[in-house]
């Protein structure tokens, strides 16, 4: 037996929002999220960064619009690129809740902006 087929408790998914400024803190992001008991869906760990533009742009953004519409909460980490902006506003749009943290070269720790 597998150790999977005993592990399916339903968690919160959660779509991390981060510039690409903050793209080095991916790992860090996606383990606070699991830390919370959630289950993160980072972009910048499914497609990297742009899929080293193998693909259009657009494709991603595209892509990363449908992942946010199946997640249950929208968590930006760090500074607001436009491209988090966009998708601060689409969470609006969907009524999802959305929480912000701290996340930077020079930050130690995440924590939460209230």
């Amino acid at each position: 037996m597998h150790p999977a087929e005993n592990l399916k408790e339903k968690k919160k998914l959660v779509f991390t929002a981060q510039s690409a400024n903050n793209f080095q803190f991916r790992f860090q992001i996606c383990k606070f999220v699991f830390d919370q008991g959630a289950v993160p869906l980072n972009p910048f760990m499914t497609y990297d960064y742009f899929l080293a533009n193998l693909v259009e742009h657009d494709l991603i953004r595209n892509a990363n619009n449908n992942l946010l519409a199946r997640c249950d909460e929208l968590w930006v980490f760090g500074e607001l690129a436009d491209g988090v902006e966009v998708e601060i506003a689409y969470a609006k749009q969907l009524g999802m809740p959305i929480r912000f943290f701290t996340a930077n070269r020079f930050s130690e720790k995440i924590s939460e902006i209230k």
